[in-house]
Formats: structure tokens, C-alpha cells, sequence
């Protein structure tokens, strides 16, 4: 008998330790996500309503779109939808509003203006579930009510066509980031994945960074070259965005963001939003789509004239050389980097949703997040580093943007002279 106030106290010292008050990997993801739902910093469902229903979506079901049309023979169905992002813990979404790098500068300001008005319109007619949001409070609002807070992300600076103008009308509007550049390098901006003109930025692509801090819209410098990424760094007096990008260490996508910049984003304040696009998260991956690209080139180089062979001979190389698919941890191998080397306040998630043909194994749509914060916590991040990456992070940005813009309130517009026609 005297040994049982002994076992007591071991047992009770048992239960009380780490090891059993430990919760499973689920249980630290859930916690984190109940606490601090997802704050995704780019999906494309706007792009998929242009080319889906050029618009016009009176008859688009936002409660199920998996069955939504194909657009130019690809895939039925999208990534996106209200159930799914709720599956996913999604609690704030910056939607893009995407139109093509190709299209002529006058004719992009028109498109974009459209593509705001479509998110508008999508968001409007779900009041219950969606919120359109300009602020960080009005994200901590909605989400605090259970909705989806939506913003509006503007991708790509041909949309302002060369205009101070036109980027300020833009945030009246409720835009709340611009990606500098989109495929291709601008008058005023070097992208990642074109032919460098100007070493980065002009002086005009200088005043965009600069006027984009004076009135609080956030700088995204996801698609710019590194050149591009070291001049806005310079020039920044508000931490920056990337909006979905991943580790060029990890894979070397031009895209993702090198170590240099990296280091640099401590000092800056900003965020790298992880992106889910298989070719930015899998170097395999990356390595196969351009031996695929050579292996067409080779082809329709022996065969010229004869689309019949190449499209056989194709066929069966990849055939023999089936197409690396990206998955979960990879994506989370990015984070780890991005921690490694930048540390946990300077990461957040931009899937790309709808922007893409599918998403890694395991998060191929958005209800995949989970999934990725399940993986994390295995890796031993806690449910505190969790939270940064799921929202906190990003809140804290948007409100050191908002900070200084509200210290600069007396400036006076940065102007620029009308170079158009005259008439």
C-alpha cells in the first residue's frame, strides 16, 4: 500500500508531461486554422470567367463548379468554389484580376477594369459567404462573421498603361496589390521571364513603387526579375509582396525568388506567399517540361511538314517519360527554405488556384491546405508559426502599408505628363 501514493505521482507527472499532452500533427493544423483561417494571396477564378463565360455569369454556380466548361479544349471543372473553400479553411482571398500580357496597353486598361468588375459582381451575389474587403480590419471583420474576405489583386503593370493615373483610379476601385509585371517585361519593368531591358526598374517604374506605397496598395513583386526585385527592395518604404512564389533554391524557376532577395526581406518587412504551380515547386518537373520542349523541337525539326509523325513520335516519348508530378512536400520544402533563410514572419501562401491545370498531389484544389499545414506541423512547426503563415503574416503587412500610407497622407499625388495623342 505504501507503494500507491508512489504510482500515483508517476502517473500523474506522466500525464502531465509534453510527451502526453502532445497533439498529432492534425490536431496542431486544425488549431491553427480554426484560429487563424488561410489568407490565400492569389486565385484566378476572374480569368476562368473571361474565358469560361467571357463574363457574363448569370448562370455560373459558385456552390459547385466542378462541372464549369471547358475553355479552349482544357480541363472541365475549376479549382474554386465556395464549399471547397470552405473544405480548405480559406478565410481571405485575394482574387486576381489577371488579363494577358500580350494585349496592347490602352486595351489591358479596358480588360482589367472589366476583370474588376466581374469579382465585384461574383462577390456581390454571394453576400452570405463572400465580403468585398479594402482593408485589414474589414478582412478581420468578415472573417470574425464567418465570411470569406475577397480582395482584389491586380496582375501585371500593363494594366495601368503607363498611367499614375490609372493605378490610383485602380485602388479607388478596391484594388489592393499590382504585380509589377506579369510574362513580359514592360516599359518601365523587367520580368523574370523575358528579355531584360532596363536592369530592373526605370525612373517611372521607380515612381509606381513609390506612389503605390503613398496610397497604401501593396507592392507584389512576384513575376519580376531579380534585378526588378533589388530595385523595388530599394526603393520600398512598405514591406512587399510576393503573391505566389516559391524558392528558386529549391527549384529554379526565374519565377521563384533567389536567396538574395531572400536575405534582403527581413529589413523590408514583406512576405513570400508559397505557391502550389507544380513547375514552380518541382525542379524534376521543371527539368521534364523542357525535355519535353526539346523533344518537340527535335522532332517537328526531322519531320517538317508532317504534323501526323511528330504528334505519334511525341505521344510515345512521353509515354516512356511520363511527367513528374509535384506534391505536398515539396511545397512545404519550399516553406522550409523560405524559413531557413528569411524566417517565419515572412511567409504566407498564394496557391495560384485556377491559374493552373492542377495542383501538387494531395492539394489539388483548394481544399488541399490542410493538407500542407498537416505536413508542416509533422516538420515541427508549431501552431504559432502556423497561424503566421496561414494569415498573420499577411495582416501584418497590409497594416504597415496602411500605416504608412496614413503618414503620408499630406503628399501630394506623384505626377507624371500626359504623353497621349492630342486631340
Amino acid at each position: 500500500m505504501r507503494k500507491l501514493p508512489v504510482l500515483l505521482a508517476a502517473l500523474c507527472a506522466a500525464l502531465a508531461s509534453p510527451v502526453a499532452a502532445q497533439r498529432s500533427p492534425e490536431q496542431v493544423a486544425q488549431a491553427a486554422l480554426k484560429a487563424a483561417p488561410v489568407w490565400d494571396g492569389h486565385n484566378d477564378v476572374p480569368e476562368q470567367l473571361r474565358d469560361r463565360y467571357q463574363n457574363v455569369i448569370a448562370g455560373f454556380d459558385f456552390t459547385d463548379s466542378s462541372k464549369a466548361p471547358s475553355a479552349d479544349g482544357g480541363p472541365v471543372g475549376m479549382h474554386t468554389d465556395v464549399p471547397r473553400l470552405r473544405k480548405g479553411r480559406v478565410g481571405a482571398q485575394f482574387w486576381s484580376v489577371y488579363v494577358s500580357a500580350s494585349l496592347p496597353e490602352p486595351q489591358a486598361v479596358v480588360a482589367v477594369l472589366e476583370q474588376i468588375d466581374v469579382a465585384k459582381r461574383l462577390i456581390a451575389r454571394y453576400p452570405k459567404e463572400l465580403a468585398f474587403v479594402t482593408t485589414a480590419d474589414g478582412a478581420a471583420a468578415a472573417m470574425k462573421q464567418g465570411r470569406i474576405a475577397s480582395f482584389i489583386g491586380m496582375e501585371g503593370g500593363n494594366s495601368i498603361g503607363e498611367s499614375l493615373s490609372v493605378l490610383r483610379q485602380t485602388y479607388d476601385l478596391g484594388a489592393r496589390y499590382l504585380t509589377l509585371t506579369h510574362s513580359k517585361t514592360l516599359s518601365w519593368a523587367d520580368s523574370s521571364t523575358d528579355a531584360p531591358k532596363h536592369d530592373g526598374l526605370t525612373d517611372f517604374g521607380r515612381k509606381v513603387v513609390r506612389e503605390m506605397n503613398r496610397i497604401g496598395m501593396l507592392v507584389d513583386i512576384s513575376h519580376v526579375s531579380e534585378a526588378t526585385m533589388m530595385d523595388v527592395l530599394d526603393e520600398a518604404k512598405a514591406p512587399v509582396i510576393f503573391s505566389h512564389s516559391g524558392a528558386r533554391a529549391i527549384d529554379g524557376h526565374p519565377r521563384n525568388v533567389p536567396d538574395s532577395v531572400l536575405a534582403r526581406l527581413p529589413a523590408n518587412g514583406g512576405v513570400v506567399m508559397a505557391v502550389a504551380y507544380p513547375a514552380f515547386l518541382s525542379e524534376d518537373y521543371r527539368q521534364w517540361t523542357a525535355n519535353a520542349a526539346a523533344e518537340e523541337a527535335r522532332l517537328k525539326s526531322l519531320n517538317p511538314g508532317d504534323p501526323a509523325v511528330v504528334k505519334r513520335a511525341l505521344a510515345a516519348w512521353t509515354a516512356a517519360n511520363p511527367r513528374p508530378k509535384a506534391t505536398v512536400g515539396q511545397w512545404a520544402d519550399h516553406i522550409d527554405h523560405i524559413r531557413k533563410v528569411a524566417g517565419i514572419d515572412h511567409i504566407g501562401l498564394g496557391g495560384d488556384y485556377d491559374g493552373m491545370e492542377i495542383g501538387p498531389v494531395g492539394a489539388e484544389d483548394v481544399t488541399g491546405y490542410p493538407v500542407l499545414f498537416t505536413e508542416l506541423a509533422r516538420r515541427g512547426y508549431t501552431q504559432a508559426d502556423l497561424e503566421k503563415i496561414a494569415n498573420r503574416n499577411i495582416m501584418r503587412v497590409l497594416r504597415a502599408a496602411e500605416a504608412h500610407a496614413a503618414s503620408r497622407k499630406g503628399d501630394a499625388p506623384i505626377e507624371t505628363p500626359y504623353v497621349g495623342a492630342g486631340g
